[in-house]
């Protein structure tokens, strides 16, 4: 049993790992990658030294991102998520982080492609509060085209409660930047708060919104994001209990997942997990949880697909031990996964 009492019986890991033999190195000698994006037969890793690596078939481009201020180097901080429109031609979404005096901030920005790079040509989001750790950085389109973006608490706990503040929560925003007339709060980005260092979300086939997120120490989280909703954090955590704050579908209890990036799957979420050094599944009918891929290293990203799963390692951001190569585009076939 692991990530849970004895007396829970909800939620429990079994062992169902996947050999080296039975998964696919797609690309290799990546530079502290974030995110992973697909479109068609395209794929997009962003890399927290400032570039989107563009790999078709056999053939690999590491391409630069222009921004217009210069790149965090705090230990969880860069080039972080990306996300692409279903009507892409060359223009798409970063969220970086930046360094503006003393001080440290991210922004959501619209970015394009020109010839052999990228340039940052529109701020969407700006004065994101960042610092050392707790950046959040997790950018997706919903299946109601609008960008969600997950913000950490900047390690400063009590901005999570703060429905003024961008720290500490999931935004939703049209692609223009605008704030949608329909979010919970009028004339405000946040759609959840009382978050503490969200990485991960993902979408069911019903639109339900799910997310991870690191907890303190232990209580890593899988939460059921619902609009406008309080997810507690730092008043609250795992099991912990208050009037008008929610709590996780499951959680790490004394044990640490360190989860990232999450991807839907045949009714399964499957997540990054840095700590646990592989991705774990939580099956949302059974509630069972299973730890799927192990021995990878620190793995900060999925991708899911009707052929299977895209994995990123994150061995090289000076948390992990390299493997020679490192860090590596995984992908596992989807039979592999049943």
């Amino acid at each position: 049993m692991i990530g849970c009492s004895k007396e829970d019986t909800s939620s429990y890991q079994t062992e169902s790992t996947i050999n080296q033999n039975e998964y696919e190195v797609i690309a290799s000698n990546l530079e502290i990658p974030w995110e992973i994006a697909k479109l068609d037969d395209t794929i997009y890793i962003s890399e927290r030294t400032g570039s989107i690596v563009q790999i078709k078939e056999d053939n690999y481009f590491r391409q630069p991102v222009r921004l217009e201020k210069g790149l965090s180097n705090q230990p969880e901080a860069g080039l972080l998520g990306i996300a692409f429109p279903s009507n892409f031609t060359n223009k798409a979404f970063a969220y970086y982080s930046y360094v503006d005096g003393n001080d440290f901030f991210q922004r959501v920005v619209e970015i394009q492609l020109i010839d052999d790079h990228w340039q940052e040509t529109n701020v969407l989001l700006d004065k994101i509060p960042g610092g050392k750790f707790h950046q959040g950085g997790r950018i997706k389109i919903g299946p109601d085209q609008k960008l969600y973006i997950t913000t950490g608490d900047a390690t400063v706990p009590e901005l999570a409660q703060d429905v003024t503040s961008l720290a500490g929560k999931i935004l939703r925003m049209n692609i223009d930047g605008t704030i949608p007339s329909d979010n919970p709060i009028p004339n405000n980005y946040v759609y959840s708060y009382g978050h503490r260092n969200p990485q991960g979300l993902a979408w069911d086939s019903e639109g339900n919104l799910y997310a991870s997120e690191h907890g303190s120490s232990a209580h890593d989280e899988l939460n059921h994001i619902q609009k406008g909703k309080n997810y507690g954090w730092p008043i609250i955590q795992g099991d912990e209990t208050k009037e008008g704050m929610l709590n996780p579908i499951v959680h790490s209890h004394e044990k640490t997942w360190a989860p990232s990036g999450m991807a839907l799957l045949e009714g399964k979420l499957y997540f990054a997990s840095l700590r646990g050094e592989g991705i774990r599944v939580y099956d949302l009918q059974t509630n069972m949880l299973d730890e799927t891929l192990s021995e990878l290293g620190r793995v900060r990203d999925v991708l899911a697909t009707n052929q299977g799963l895209y994995v990123i390692t994150n061995n090289t951001d000076g948390r992990g031990n390299p493997y020679a190569n490192d860090d590596r585009l995984i992908f596992i076939p989807i039979h592999m996964l049943r």
